[in-house]
């Protein structure tokens, strides 16, 4: 099958959950995929079809170790960012380092790879940026306000960077995600103080997230949206995945402020 963009494709975070999904999906389709994460052996695996995987060392919020990585990328098509981490914790208690470590994952770690891989997709005709966001970058989630907020900046960046990069033949879509089974689950961090007013709502409230985390849709699922993005040449500029929520996103749209704050209040 033709391939709308280069072959050559980046995904971080790509050791597991979303990202080693959809590295594994574009390989197993013909892609050559470098596998970006902070803990991996150097190596190369081959797949039916043409595809491979080509794994390599990076850390998105070292600027020197992703230079490095890029000493070993000739050229990309597609950039995929997965990398993330999530903390949970009250907007008044979450301290203001746990907040900082949650942006310089989530969001300046999406800077500093742009900063590289832009001016190799500009080389291109056509070139495509997927940028793993969330439901949680539409609507704010109570005890989640910094991870919301990080992915609230993501989508502002991949908006703003669609219109300026779109001259130069860069194509940019935010995938939104809603509750996916990974191991991003367990990694979340409880940032909360246990002298905290919030303590015991809190911990309910990450609880029924992680419930319905562990309940929710597959990373595969969010890997085959990611890959159909890439058989488009003019990809959506946002994408729910799974039919529910493609209608949260738009009720979101349409309901009252205040309506939504009563509905997530209730729900968590």
């Amino acid at each position: 099958m033709k391939k709308i963009y280069s072959p050559e494709v980046l995904v971080t975070g790509a050791s597991n959950g979303i990202g080693k999904a959809a590295a594994l999906f574009f390989a197993e389709k013909g892609y050559h995929v470098y596998a970006m994460s902070r803990h991996c052996s150097d190596g190369v695996r081959t797949f039916d079809g043409g595809g491979s995987i080509t794994d390599i060392a990076g850390d998105v919020t070292d600027p020197e170790s992703l230079k490095k990585a890029f000493e070993k990328i000739d050229s990309l098509g597609i950039v995929i960012h997965c990398a993330g981490m999530g903390i949970s914790g009250s907007a008044e208690c979450t301290s203001v380092e746990a907040a900082k470590r949650q942006m310089e994952t989530n969001y300046f770690g999406v800077l500093n790879v742009n900063a590289l891989a832009l001016p190799l997709l500009r080389k291109n005709k056509r070139s495509l940026v997927i940028i793993t966001t969330s439901f949680a970058g539409l609507v704010p989630i109570p005890f989640q306000s910094h991870y919301s907020s990080s992915k609230y900046a993501l989508e502002a960046y991949g908006e703003a960077l669609r219109m300026e990069a779109k001259p130069y033949g860069v194509k940019v879509c935010l995938v939104e995600p809603g509750d996916t089974r990974t191991g991003f689950t367990a990694a979340r961090t409880h940032d909360e103080p246990k002298d905290s007013p919030y303590y015991d709502k809190c911990t309910a409230a990450v609880a029924k997230m992680e419930h319905d985390e562990m309940h929710g849709k597959s990373p595969e699922s969010v890997a085959r949206v990611m890959y159909a993005q890439a058989r488009r040449k003019n990809p959506k500029v946002r994408v729910a995945v799974g039919f529910v929520y493609k209608f949260l996103a738009f009720l979101v749209r349409l309901l009252p402020a205040k309506l939504k704050q009563l509905i997530l209040s209730a729900m968590y």
